[in-house]
């Protein structure tokens, strides 16, 4: 019997984790699958990352994570890396498509939560939260003020959406709530049945940045995202205007942004995500305009865990010789 079980430990695929992940989903990794797990909970080097897969079937990985072709030539056993995330700009997904290498990642489950923390930024920025917390915090109050922390409404105003997919829905439905006038601007226009349920107008980028009060992001990193919003943006923007960015950081040019929000062109700006993560341009960390957060919009209990098990599921899949549900090169489905 012992040599049994042993034989059919052996017989498992082999996995890495690169980083520590909600425990459901490891214990559904190490039930299926031989698993290594990085337990130091911080990235590892390329160098380091090579080293761990190299004898390895699968990976499940993050964001934080880069792999390259470097990476993936380094491994000919390799089949799938299970990206913990919806969006996959960390992996070079054509190289790993010549390597016959499965992409997966985890679409659809951090939508709402996401849109949730969209909110929270925007809310924090416009009524100077942080600013206030800090304030009370460094024993700065002395009593009520008519003139302290003033900032700005949300109820009755413009909100721009760039991006209506499927955060960019969950955000324009949590506007309506606000009786905001709602805008939008995407690559391709919804439908209009779309369009009535949410109670969304369809403008171009231009007069979006012109009119809104808010601004949020929910593009994608593409190359024609790349600094989607910069010094000409921002120029356009309302000086009582606030930038929300919760989808990539590169999708704002940084410097240019704290150059706006040092000389008041715009109002404010709430980020969750940085152009070099975890690295801010200089100067951002000093402007009391602008709130910081370590990318955490999908940072609820339920929404990672939900996200891992995905991963994980889409990693077990494709070790069983099953197309996985979350395929991100399906050509390498046939």
């Amino acid at each position: 019997m012992v040599g049994l079980l042993h034989k059919e430990e052996d017989m498992k695929p082999k996995v890495f984790v690169s980083r520590i992940i909600p425990k459901p989903a490891l214990d559904m990794i190490a039930q299926a699958c031989e698993m290594e797990l990085n337990e130091e909970d911080k990235p590892l080097s390329k160098a380091e990352l090579i080293e761990r897969i190299r004898d390895k079937d699968g990976l499940l990985c993050l964001l934080t994570d880069k792999i390259d072709e470097e990476v993936l030539s380094a491994n000919p056993n390799l089949k799938v890396v299970a990206n913990v995330a919806v969006g996959y700009d960390n992996i070079d997904v054509a190289a790993a498509t010549r390597h016959k290498v499965m992409v997966t990642n985890t679409p659809g489950v951090l939508d709402n939560t996401t849109a949730d923390f969209a909110w929270t930024l925007l809310m924090a920025s416009a009524r100077r939260l942080v600013q206030a917390d800090k304030f009370t915090r460094e024993g700065k109050y002395k009593g009520w003020g008519i003139m302290l922390f003033l900032g700005e409404d949300v109820y009755g105003k413009t909100l721009g959406i760039c991006g209506l997919g499927r955060i960019g829905r969950a955000v324009a439905r949590r506007a309506r709530g606000f009786d905001m006038r709602i805008l939008y601007t995407d690559a391709v226009r919804a439908d209009p049945a779309v369009e009535q349920e949410l109670g969304v107008t369809f403008v171009d980028k231009e007069t979006l940045l012109r009119e809104s009060d808010f601004v949020t992001l929910h593009v994608p990193l593409l190359p024609e995202t790349y600094h989607y919003i910069s010094t000409k943006e921002l120029n356009m923007m309302k000086r009582t205007a606030h930038l929300i960015n919760a989808s990539r950081g590169p999708v704002v040019d940084e410097k240019a942004l704290v150059q706006a929000l040092r000389e008041k062109r715009i109002a404010g700006a709430a980020l969750d995500v940085f152009e070099e993560e975890p690295k801010l341009a200089p100067g951002l960390a000093e402007l009391e305009n602008v709130t910081l957060a370590p990318h955490i919009a999908s940072a609820s209990v339920e929404t990672r865990t939900r996200m891992a098990t995905m991963a994980a599921e889409n990693l077990i899949a494709a070790l069983s010789g099953k197309r996985p549900p979350n395929l991100v090169n399906t050509e390498l489905a046939s």
